[in-house]
């Protein structure tokens, strides 16, 4: 009788499912002047960040367990009572990132996608206060922002080819737009677009014209301009 008991134990947990694999979003951190960390992707799952004298638990599926996983020193402004509960956290402010404090108009910002969060980075309604969180492949960019007479921060870059395969020696059109807090966008010119060793500046309608290098393989595509936010690199595949 044991001996069946013991089999129909064993064929049971054969038959449990698979531990889930934590989701991943896509992370850019950019700083005042240099990209800090990334672009890397991140596992969704709960971590812990210090607050003054004490570490505090921060819900799985927000920006703010995204950016604690990169390893950057930060700082922290707690307008709650964090602790080990993740929910608590939605009173923390990111102060600094990597030894870049806020400073006057200066100061660190959210995006998910392309929309700029309205909620603390830990709050648990979500980034937009939805009550949605984070799912995985949504790209969630930290940058300094510095604040317009408006309030709203300068605009993030995003570059995009016409196509993502492509022969040497062809040529690449890339479109660069900017995105204000909103997720409004509009064509920027005079972004520096790179790929590999080929680089072109944007136009007036927001298109860079790049004369594919001959070297072969997967490339990062990037685009970047002074007082704008850098745009996620997308990978580019170059088949000699």
């Amino acid at each position: 009788m044991r001996r069946l008991v013991v089999i129909a134990v064993v064929a049971v947990a054969g038959t449990l499912p698979a531990p889930a694999v934590a989701a991943k979003v896509d992370l850019l951190v950019v700083g005042k002047q240099d990209v800090l960390r990334g672009p890397a992707k991140v596992r969704l799952k709960e971590r812990s960040v210090k607050v003054g004298g004490k570490r505090c638990r921060v819900g799985a599926a927000t920006p703010l367990s995204a950016l604690a996983a990169t390893g950057l020193k930060l700082g922290f402004r707690d307008y709650g009572a964090c602790g080990k509960r993740p929910r608590d956290a939605g009173g923390l402010y990111v102060t600094a990132v990597a030894g870049e404090r806020e400073k006057g108009r200066g100061g660190w910002v959210y995006k998910v996608g392309r929309r700029v969060g309205t909620t603390a980075a830990a709050d648990p309604s979500g980034s937009f206060g939805d009550g949605k969180k984070l799912r995985g492949r949504q790209r969630v960019t930290w940058f300094w922002c510095e604040q317009n007479q408006s309030g709203g921060c300068q605009r993030t870059l995003e570059a995009v080819p016409d196509r993502t395969a492509v022969a040497p020696g062809e040529t690449l059109s890339v479109t660069v737009r900017g995105y204000d807090d909103q997720g409004e966008g509009i064509a920027v010119s005079g972004v520096t677009v790179t790929l590999g060793s080929a680089t072109a500046l944007s136009g007036a309608d927001g298109v860079a014209v790049l004369s594919v290098p001959a070297t072969s393989g997967a490339r990062k595509l990037e685009a970047a301009k002074d007082g704008l936010v850098r745009a996620f690199p997308r990978k580019v595949t170059i088949a000699g």
